[in-house]
């Protein structure tokens, strides 16, 4: 009897072996890339098309035999918005599923909740997320790609210097997103001799902001700055209409998709924005080297989810695009090689503009990145002062 269960135990040690060494094998054949995104929830708009992005990337890159060779296995997580399901999602992703890196989260207040994980662990995270103390101070494993907040406030305030609006009033969402942009409004609001006469905080939840609204137009200011996400983005400029506050709205560059003008309807004709070339792509000489990336990436997407692209996907394709750039300079999977390509990498063209990194730069993106542009018959064209 003790020699059959001798037998027996030794067969199921066998037995895990063989699974431990087909699962390492298997590990080897790919990489593993996790990513969170707010697929659904209040922030959708964003998640969604970041999610659509990767998927059909990594289709197109597996289709070509990966990179070096290696196939991309793609973890995808929902985090609906949520920086408690982010943290769960990262620890999972780093402790269980064992990726190599990590693209996300769709915003600023999930990335900070889980910048200091992905640092202590040295797992590469590339954020699709806009604020800029996302990178500021620079994280060692840390990167993101959409614009800096820094400069998407210069080119709005040098655009108001054209339009000579002096006195300004401010609103802002109570998110990691809109109190990073509200804190570089105020700090450079004198720089550009600009005074900002009230500056407003509002739930980020909030359906109706005719109350916050009506103490701008109070203090008669010559333009309005909203710096959110959704669903203000649309509600402001109706609320506005309604109050008949007539006078010029800012949005930031979170304002960035077509889903957000059409929801603003006829209230939403003549918003100002800094974005950056991706719905202009066309307009661009044909030397110009961002355009091929931006023209193929507008009718990949378009073609294969047969709706209108938008620049939060544009981040996440620029996330992917970074990391596999990354890791083919590096020519390996050694992870501080790659980190360090990441850091090295110059003169890369991407949907937000011509990527160069540095050890005191990991966004990459100079203000030369962003153009102002405008809504005009529920479009995005080019902005001109007149």
């Amino acid at each position: 009897m003790f020699k059959k269960i001798l037998i027996l135990s030794l067969c199921a040690v066998m037995l895990v072996s063989l699974s431990s060494c087909k699962s390492s094998k298997g590990s080897d054949d790919v990489i593993k890339i996790g990513a969170i995104f707010a697929v659904t929830g209040p922030a959708s708009f964003l998640g969604a098309p970041e999610k659509k992005t990767v998927e059909m990337m990594v289709e197109q890159i597996n289709k070509k035999g990966g990179i070096n060779g290696k196939k991309i296995e793609l973890i995808i997580k929902d985090s609906a918005g949520s920086p408690a399901k982010a943290i769960s999602f990262t620890k999972q992703l780093i402790n269980e599923d064992k990726v190599f890196a990590i693209i996300g989260p769709s915003t600023s207040g999930e990335t900070m909740k889980i910048k200091n994980i992905c640092e202590q662990n040295k797992m590469i995270l590339i954020s699709c997320a806009a604020a800029e103390v996302i990178v500021n101070p620079v994280a060692k494993y840390v990167f993101k790609t959409p614009q800096k907040d820094s400069h998407v406030v210069m080119q709005i305030f040098g655009t108001m210097n054209r339009m000579l609006i002096k006195k300004i009033g401010v609103i802002t969402g109570n998110t990691g997103f809109g109190n990073a942009g509200k804190k570089q409004l105020e700090k450079l609001a004198p720089k550009y001799g600009i005074e900002v006469l009230i500056s407003e905080v509002y739930d980020k939840k909030a359906t109706d902001l005719t109350g916050v609204l009506t103490k701008l137009k109070a203090k008669k200011v010559q333009a309005v700055i909203n710096w959110s996400i959704v669903p203000a983005q649309a509600i402001v400029a109706k609320n506005m209409k309604q109050l008949n506050f007539n006078v010029p709205l800012f949005q930031s560059h979170g304002f960035g998709n077509l889903k957000y003008a059409k929801a603003a309807g006829k209230a939403g004709e003549g918003i100002i924005f800094p974005c950056g070339r991706l719905f202009v792509a066309d307009m661009l000489s044909d030397d110009n080297i961002q355009k091929p990336v931006l023209l193929k990436y507008k009718k990949d997407y378009e073609s294969k989810y047969k709706e209108n692209v938008s620049t939060f996907g544009g981040h996440a394709y620029d996330a992917l695009m970074v990391l596999v750039a990354g890791i083919k300079k590096a020519g390996s999977l050694d992870k501080e090689k790659v980190r360090t390509a990441i850091e090295n990498l110059r003169n890369l063209p991407g949907t937000g503009g011509i990527f160069t990194f540095s050890p005191t730069d990991h966004n990459g993106l100079s203000i030369g990145s962003l153009s102002i542009l405008t809504v005009k018959n529920g479009s995005f064209v080019l902005y001109k002062v007149k």
